[in-house]
């Protein structure tokens, strides 16, 4: 018995939606006809009151997924617009196909690193398949909106705090692919997958805010120390140039003297050549 519940169950598993669908539409049999066409009767010799408990209007935007003695009539949901159910016998559910969106509570997650973040999100997802939604699963609704923390918490369980703040995109991708595979059978379609925000401990921010500017300040002493490399270099070269004219040493004195007195000082300081000076110290 068990084995053959084994076998039954991987039969199951096998069989695409439609046939899943197409066993559920299957034959009333005979009590289930006799049943039917006692209502048909019922609803003809009641007509004039009865059409009001036959006709049923959905809108637009709905689907109505039709259940005759347990059963679901048709592979495609009626609608939009008005349909015939009968009396005693019908009964059916409305499925919307509006996009539906919803916010994901922060989830508390640890990462590969081992550093523990909190991150919520938001998802769209819509029904693609209307009989699928209704004879697949109780809450279509409820239990993406479950499916999706657990696979928030198992997506950003596999990244690094580093992945998790700059590839948010491909998390998001990621997760939308995980949650549209595992809802397929369930007719609801996942359209976007979006991670709102991610925050992280004050410890880790004062920690990684302090890293930040240490690394800015490093960067600024490396940038000073080839600035003044640079500059010893082109002094380097202007001393090479000066020493071939000694001429080019006093205009540059007189270029400083413009400079100088270009300012209005009230006091100049006069540089004399350094060979002046020596041939005075000879004598």
């Amino acid at each position: 018995m068990e084995m053959e519940n084994q076998m039954e169950s991987q039969k199951r598993r096998g069989m695409s939606q439609d046939d899943l669908i197409s066993e559920r539409t299957g034959s009333l049999g005979c009590i289930g006809w006799v049943i039917v066409i006692i209502s048909g009767l019922f609803t003809t010799l009641l007509f004039p009151i009865t059409i009001w408990f036959c006709l049923k209007i959905v809108q637009e935007y709905e689907r109505a997924v039709i259940f005759r003695l347990g059963r679901i009539t048709d592979r495609k949901a009626k609608g939009p617009g008005i349909f015939f159910i009968l009396p005693c016998t019908d009964s059916f559910v409305k499925v919307d196909l509006r996009t539906v969106s919803f916010d994901i509570p922060p989830q508390e997650i640890l990462t590969k690193d081992s550093v523990t973040v909190s991150v919520d999100g938001v998802v769209y997802f819509r029904v693609s398949d209307p009989i699928a939604s209704v004879a697949n699963v109780s809450n279509a609704d409820f239990s993406t909106r479950l499916l999706a923390q657990t696979t928030l918490r198992n997506v950003l369980g596999t990244k690094n705090l580093s992945e998790l703040l700059s590839d948010r995109e491909g998390i998001a991708h990621s997760m939308q692919s995980n949650l549209d595979e595992a809802t397929d059978n369930w007719g609801i379609k996942v359209e976007r997958v979006e991670i709102k925000d991610v925050k992280l401990p004050h410890q880790l921010q004062r920690a990684m805010a302090a890293e930040a500017e240490a690394s800015r300040e490093a960067r600024a002493k490396v940038i000073a120390a080839e600035g003044e490399m640079n500059a010893s270099r082109a002094l380097k070269e202007a001393s090479l140039v000066i020493a071939e004219s000694p001429s080019a040493l006093q205009l540059r004195y007189l270029q400083t003297l413009n400079t100088i007195a270009a300012e209005k000082n009230s006091t100049i300081i006069f540089p004399l050549p350094m060979d002046i000076i020596s041939h005075f110290m000879r004598k």
